[in-house]
């Protein structure tokens, strides 16, 4: 898996998780909805730490505990 494929899964997760929709999710934050449709779709696959870090502000957690999931152990090298 490589790192756009993961943060995409981590989001999904978070948002099943606390039982809410990425609309919902987009308004806690403030990240568009475009923004958050992108990344989850997988056109947007380069998803910047700050967008990253307004998503975890939203949903009340540290960035940390963004990545402190399996989805990001073993990831593929991203340089071919």
């Amino acid at each position: 898996m490589i790192i756009g494929e993961a943060v995409k899964e981590r989001i999904l997760e978070l948002c099943r998780d606390r039982d809410i929709t990425i609309n919902k999710l987009c308004t806690m934050s403030g990240v568009t909805q475009s923004t958050v449709n992108n990344i989850v779709s997988g056109r947007n696959r380069s998803v910047t730490i700050s967008t990253i870090k307004k998503l975890c502000d939203g949903l009340d957690m540290p960035i940390e505990e963004f990545f402190r999931s399996d989805l990001f152990r073993g990831l593929e090298q991203e340089i071919k």
